[in-house]
């Protein structure tokens, strides 16, 4: 049995809680963006403190920095959110965004200043970042009942003894979190001591709660707020997240249409048939659609029976039905922009779960559970198991996926959709999952 050694490896109790510290990550993120910039203009300028150039171009950094790292913090509470990888998208959306402002409305500001303020608070993010992962808390994962789901790696200690750890919880030596299997038949021992570490406010956690952060996925069991918190996801967030797919398809509608033209060119010049594929999909609460998407396939007959359409409706890795210029096409997922106009009839979202085909969808709801239940939100052009996944079709893959949607479904809000969004550029120049 492995077991952990309190004296080896210990980071402090307060070390810990600064470095952890949101508020003291904000403090460096205004020091850095804001002081530095301070500091470089009293050098140059001397007493010149009241000038209207300095006023705004702080005032304008102090939104850049705050959002900056609200943007990180909320993405740090998501599964596979790659830390490091999203500081620098991060920051160039944040001050790129306030620079359009300042542009829009006219204010008079300082360019260098500027340009020193977000290379400072580029600099405290990764370093913060990095931080922060160096010092993750000591996770004690207590053996019985499904715990073992956890993978106990890293800073995660499997299998740590009663006597032990409730020591170090009458010492007030953990900084960390206790995670077990709350719905286990633990010895009485065991349960005093859950409430005595909650108590002294030390976490304790599900296992599954942790497990899903450590896999991005939710396994269903039964439907009920035990398992996903309510049947309709985030009600609040679902009339802002339409509002979002409107303005932004028809903000990217013009420029959708002037690569339309340049792609289906090339696309009647690279094989015969329609530009357009055309296929009746399950969507929104179960309701059927017609997707639009551009043709990356030789046309077809269509099946004559429900076993051919079944097959017909996969499509296979190096399909030899796929054109030269329609493996581009898969690659980067330019095949699925023109469902700008399936989000635009309110169809379908930007980010949700894929729709599948109305053969395939009927295939899947027979052999998998619950799986009728991921058409709660609206469908998506990408989403948060393609972007971890890739495209998939056999049932054990699919399977895997509806676990990746029932996350989505559970933790939908506009911080899971930025992440997405990030993450599907990175799929998209990487060309993951692609068939």
């Amino acid at each position: 049995m492995e077991t952990w050694n309190p004296k080896a490896g210990f980071t402090p109790r307060v070390q810990q809680k600064v470095v952890a510290n949101p508020f003291f990550h904000l403090f460096a993120y205004l020091s850095a963006g804001l002081g530095a910039p301070y500091v470089f203009w009293v050098l140059i300028r001397g007493n010149e403190s009241n000038s209207i150039f300095l006023t705004n171009t702080l005032a304008v950094l102090c939104v850049g920095v705050f959002v900056s790292w609200y943007t990180l913090s909320k993405l740090r509470e998501y599964a596979k959110s790659r830390q490091l990888s999203y500081v620098f998208p991060v920051n160039f959306l944040a001050f790129s965004g306030v620079l359009a402002i300042v542009a829009l409305w006219r204010l008079n500001y300082s360019i260098p200043l500027f340009g020193i303020g977000t290379v400072s608070t580029l600099l405290v993010s990764y370093l913060i970042t990095v931080s922060t992962r160096g010092a993750q808390r000591l996770q004690f994962v207590v053996q019985g009942g499904r715990a073992n789901e956890v993978a106990t790696a890293g800073n995660f200690v499997p299998a740590i003894d009663h006597v032990e750890l409730q020591s170090l919880i009458e010492a007030d030596r953990v900084d960390g979190a206790i995670i077990a299997d709350l719905h286990h038949d633990h010895a009485p021992e065991w349960e005093r001591l859950f409430a005595k570490a909650a108590l002294k406010g030390i976490p304790v956690y599900h296992y599954r709660q942790v497990a899903e952060m450590q896999n991005g996925q939710v396994v269903i069991t039964h439907l009920s707020e035990n398992d996903l918190g309510s049947l309709i996801p985030n009600v609040p967030y679902t009339p802002l997240k339409r509002l979002i797919d409107v303005v932004g398809a028809l903000i990217l509608l013009p420029f959708c249409l002037i690569l339309f033209c340049f792609v289906g060119l090339i696309i009647k010049l690279d094989s015969k048939g329609s530009v357009f594929f055309t296929q009746d999909r399950v969507g929104f609460r179960g309701e059927m659609f017609r997707i639009i998407k551009f043709r990356t396939m030789r046309d077809r007959e269509a099946a004559a029976d429900d076993e051919a359409q079944l097959a017909d409706a996969m499509t296979k890795t190096d399909d030899d039905r796929i054109t030269r210029f329609g493996q581009f096409l898969r690659r980067t997922r330019l095949d699925e922009l023109p469902q700008i106009f399936n989000v635009l009839n309110g169809e379908m979202s930007f980010i949700g779960p894929r729709p599948e085909a109305s053969a395939l969808s009927a295939w899947y709801e027979r052999e998998l559970p619950f799986y009728s239940y991921r058409h709660i939100v609206r469908p998506g052009i990408t989403g948060w198991a393609q972007v971890n996944q890739g495209h998939v079709t056999d049932v054990e893959d699919v399977d895997a996926k509806l676990r990746y949607d029932f996350y989505y479904v559970k933790f939908i809000s506009l911080w899971l959709d930025l992440l997405i969004v990030m993450k599907t550029v990175r799929t998209v120049i990487g060309g993951m999952g692609a068939k």
